[in-house]
């Protein structure tokens, strides 16, 4: 599978994103549900905590993809979704360590609601991987 950036702007990638990728030779795609900071009995962690619930988010989207024999290498596009944009941003270097690892920057959107399934949690993020 080849990726290939499209940024018209390169504002996006300052920011840890592209504002599209053009996929070559994928012959699988994954479609994630949201995942969010929850345990293995799916009781949400963490609290008031915008940070930690990124991480344990992203540890249990890379749970996910692992089950279906991918990483985060192979995520093309994110969905986002914060209770709190603001806080959600002052904490995206986390998002960029994680993702920074395989040298990716998927396109993504960031949406703020005013609450997620369960009460408690503050992040959600969703994705399509391809491989």
């Amino acid at each position: 599978m080849e990726r290939i950036a499209v940024n018209p702007w390169d504002w996006s990638v300052r920011l840890g994103y592209n504002q599209a990728e053009m996929i070559d030779g994928a012959t699988r795609q994954v479609i994630c549900a949201g995942q969010t900071a929850v345990d293995g009995e799916g009781v949400p962690q963490h609290p008031e905590d915008m940070r930690a619930q990124i991480s344990l988010a992203i540890d249990n989207l890379e749970a996910v993809l692992k089950g279906a024999g991918l990483n985060l290498s192979h995520v093309v596009k994110l969905g986002i979704y914060a209770t709190d944009v603001d806080e959600a941003l002052k904490n995206f270097d986390v998002m960029g360590m994680r993702f920074g690892e395989y040298q990716v920057a998927p396109p993504m959107t960031l949406l703020g609601v005013t609450r997620l399934a369960m009460p408690g949690l503050l992040f959600e993020i969703e994705a399509t991987a391809a491989a």
